[in-house]
């Protein structure tokens, strides 16, 4: 019997449904980009921080900031497939 091509969807599975937290989940995900690819905003050299230019520090500091939000959107990730996956079997 032939396969049905890899292309056409499962009429028994549900699209993907845009949610707030997969909207808030895009956007921890997408800040950092935004931040960094704004490059006017942080190229210059004052304020320094313990004699370090802004421009380095800035990016250091985004380091930090995209992990935190990696996580909270791994986090968020996960409770929502558990969320769908527990509706789904009720």
């Amino acid at each position: 019997m032939p396969e049905e091509p890899e292309g056409k969807p499962d009429p028994g599975a549900e699209p993907p449904t845009v949610t707030p937290v997969r909207v808030v989940i895009a956007l921890c995900l997408i800040a950092p980009f935004v931040a960094m690819l704004w490059v006017s905003s942080y190229a210059k050299v004052d304020p320094t921080f313990i004699g370090i230019p802004f421009f380095y520090w800035y990016q250091m500091l985004w380091v930090l900031i995209s992990t935190a939000l990696t996580m909270i959107a791994y986090k968020l990730w996960q409770r929502d497939q558990r969320a769908r996956k527990g509706g789904a079997s009720a």
